[in-house]
């Protein structure tokens, strides 16, 4: 499944993922999957300038979401402020996710969450 900005809206994203892992992969907790989509779907259209491009797919027992985006700048973790709205989602898409990792291009970075079949 593949989502662009040029197409769709961070609640689109949001909805294609929960139906494609509700349908593609069982073992996964859908609502889990779906909050570190939000944030990083949310983050690249916020924080970046130009498109980002949402991929979910299974490869060899796993389940893999990469979101795209124009920026080279990978995230950064803040402290987060109980007080005020922002600062929590990168910890949350680590804690959510079975593993992160931030992939550099030419073109901007790949931010990729992935989760093992169990």
């Amino acid at each position: 499944m593949i989502i662009t900005s040029a197409e769709a809206g961070i609640g689109d994203a949001r909805r294609a993922t929960s139906e494609f892992v509700g349908q593609a992969c069982s073992y996964a907790a859908v609502d889990d999957v779906v909050l570190v989509v939000s944030e990083l779907v949310t983050n690249a259209a916020k924080h970046t300038v130009g498109w980002w491009r949402l991929k979910v797919q299974v490869q060899r027992e796993r389940l893999v979401v990469d979101v795209e985006d124009a920026s080279g700048t990978p995230p950064v973790s803040r402290t987060p402020d109980f007080g005020a709205v922002g600062g929590r989602g990168w910890h949350i898409v680590q804690h959510l996710a079975g593993s992160v990792e931030v992939l550099q291009s030419s073109g901007g970075k790949t931010v990729r969450a992935s989760w093992s079949c169990p």
